[in-house]
């Protein structure tokens, strides 16, 4: 899988030039806290590399599927990882995924979606859609981009993560292409 070749192809549903480091994806597993969740939704897993990850870390018990928009990615994990439930969709669309996969609510969603190449009114609909999709002590995983996070629709993002869950966190930044860190968002 070329992943230059799907962030030149499709640059708004990328969002990146290449895959996320191993640290970072260390870090989003790690503050994801997967050890007592029951039920994972990975958004934009990509080619995979949180993917991989959440797989080693969740409970043989924990019910775990992915929601990917690129087709192309979607093929390539299905074939990386034979088993996982993939919906190519939206992640708008996360709560009617839920309820196909018999679920109301789930306890973690980690998320590698590009959040400062959405407009407010996407950043909204997905924001939104994740929140309600939580359980009540459910957790939000994400990421951003070092400086990016200073561009307007990122401080449009991070203002809008404080005003929708109840604590927010954010860590250290990380080495990766660009630097990143994570927000670590409690409902």
């Amino acid at each position: 899988m070329n992943f230059i070749r799907q962030a030149i192809k499709k640059p708004k549903y990328t969002g990146a030039i290449a895959p996320s480091s191993p640290r970072l994806s260390r870090l989003i597993t790690h503050e994801a806290d997967l050890s007592d969740a029951r039920m994972v939704v990975e958004i934009g897993p990509g080619t995979g590399v949180f993917t991989r990850l959440i797989l080693q870390n969740i409970s043989p018990d924990t019910a775990y599927f992915a929601m990917e928009i690129n087709a192309d990615f979607v093929e390539n994990l299905q074939q990386r990882f034979p088993g996982l439930d993939v919906y190519h969709g939206d992640a708008k669309d996360i709560r009617h995924c839920l309820e196909k996969y018999g679920c109301q609510h789930c306890d973690r969603v980690i998320s590698g979606i590009p959040w400062t190449a959405f407009d407010d009114k996407l950043q909204n609909e997905i924001l939104n859609n994740i929140y309600e999709a939580l359980s009540p002590a459910g957790i939000f995983v994400t990421f951003a981009y070092f400086p990016l996070n200073h561009l307007f629709n990122g401080t449009l993002f991070k203002i809008k993560l404080r005003q929708l869950f109840s604590e927010v966190r954010q860590t250290r930044i990380v080495a990766n292409i660009p630097p990143a860190f994570v927000y670590v968002c409690r409902k």
